[in-house]
């Protein structure tokens, strides 16, 4: 990892960039997919299932799982996967459930009601990615709040292996969480799948997941509605990230596992310590060298600490207002009074509080969501939650008495704004 001692406030903004992506490059390679699959439908998802993931179409029989596959994979996934599937469910259930808004009727005059309803979209679509690590924890971190929003059609694509397969425990958990549709289907040919709709993948309204470089450009391309169609998206997303803020309080064998637990996740992930301890960097050094040597992973991680950094500064406060300026889709304290500075935290996707919470945690089993802004949207973008599969739709009601009470105002505006049909159209009621 670079260290920096020091650096002056005026370097601050440099150093809370992420590595660059040419998107001007990717969406080259990425519109040709989204058009094919477009015009040519199941198809080119069959082409692409052989070019990309290496499964003809003579192992690819269909790209819907059918429901003996599923039989199968809950046969083969372990019985101790099963009873971690189960416990995670349950704590994302717990800590999802109570975001479900009840409407609140208020009259904001005599005879004038308003309220908001939260209503489920009709149709959404998950991505979950099967290649270096089949992510079966994010079908229930998806699944999950989709579920409780109550959206009526929820599909889901992930990428087959050479033999034509999903990963059983993605099978599994999509069973867990009441997704019974589910393609075999994988990159940006899934996202496109799921934008325009073909014979095997119905059309979504909003898709939903993380990916590669090339998932995330397709999704912010069908979000932009390139060839006329525009698909909404669960938010903008990059490389995933962690920063730590440890302190002489910290235990470095924990920041260094938290470091290259985020490492490992691809070359081009980003870990960040920011640190108030000379003797902080030193340990945390060692502990990476020591544990990297055991990671199965550790070619993909050492290239990820390549573009990490380790920033020392003079006190705490500069520590949170860096950490601030970063907006971590990941942070973990690791400080004296961490709970005291999480409460100054106001620009990050999740925080983990203290030396016990690893951001595996959050990963897996906490209850949280691990679907979090990334490149530092979260400066104004929110995780994953209940909220992301409703749209809030606002109603009002008025009586003849309610009409009354605002008339006049809405009359005297309209007519400034010089819409007079709206003038109109509340002076016609009065004078009935």
């Amino acid at each position: 990892m670079n260290i920096l001692r020091y650096p002056p406030r005026t370097a601050w903004q440099e150093l809370a960039e992420r590595p660059v992506i040419n998107t001007q490059d990717l969406e080259r390679l990425v519109l040709p997919i989204l058009q094919a699959v477009r015009e040519r439908g199941d198809a080119a998802l069959y082409d692409y299932a052989e070019r990309f993931d290496k499964v003809s179409a003579a192992m690819l029989s269909t790209l819907v799982v059918r429901p003996e596959e599923f039989d199968a994979a809950k046969q083969s996934v372990p019985e101790s996967l099963k009873a971690a599937l189960q416990l995670a469910k349950e704590n994302i259930e717990r800590f999802h459930i109570l975001q479900r808004e009840v409407p609140s009727i208020v009259e904001t005059r005599p005879g004038v009601r308003c309220w908001r309803k939260s209503v489920p979209i009709e149709r959404v679509g998950l991505y979950i990615p099967g290649g270096t690590a089949p992510l079966f924890s994010t079908v229930l971190m998806l699944g999950v709040p989709a579920q409780i929003a109550g959206c009526p059609v929820r599909i889901l694509c992930s990428p087959p292996n050479s033999e034509g397969n999903i990963h059983p425990a993605i099978l599994y958990a999509a069973e867990l969480v009441g997704i019974q549709h589910v393609c075999k289907v994988g990159g940006a040919q899934a996202i496109a799948a799921m934008a325009f709709g073909t014979a095997s993948v119905p059309q979504v309204d909003k898709i939903f997941g993380p990916g590669n470089q090339y998932v995330t450009a397709a999704k912010q391309l069908v979000q932009r509605g390139v060839f006329g169609s525009v698909v909404a998206i669960d938010m903008p997303a990059g490389p995933s990230e962690v920063c730590v803020l440890a302190d002489e309080s910290c235990e470095p064998a924990f920041v260094a596992a938290d470091l290259l637990s985020q490492a490992e996740h691809g070359v081009d992930s980003q870990v960040v310590l920011v640190t108030t301890s000379e003797q902080v960097v030193e340990r945390v050094q060692h502990e990476l060298n020591n544990q990297i040597t055991a990671l199965p992973r550790r070619a993909i991680a050492e290239q990820a600490l390549c573009n990490s950094r380790i920033i020392l500064l003079h006190s705490v406060d500069e520590a949170v207002a860096f950490v601030n300026l970063y907006a971590a889709e990941h942070l973990i304290i690791s400080a004296h009074n961490a709970e005291h500075i999480a409460e100054r935290i106001t620009q990050a996707g999740s925080v983990f509080i203290g030396n016990f919470s690893p951001e595996s945690a959050g990963d897996y089993a906490s209850g949280t969501n691990h679907t979090l802004p990334t490149n530092g949207y979260a400066r104004a973008h929110s995780g994953v939650s209940v909220d992301s599969f409703v749209k809030k739709i606002t109603f009002q009601h008025l009586s003849r008495e309610g009409l009354q009470q605002i008339g006049a105002a809405v009359e005297v505006m309209a007519e400034h704004e010089q819409l007079h049909a709206h003038k109109h159209a509340v002076a016609v009621r009065l004078q009935a």
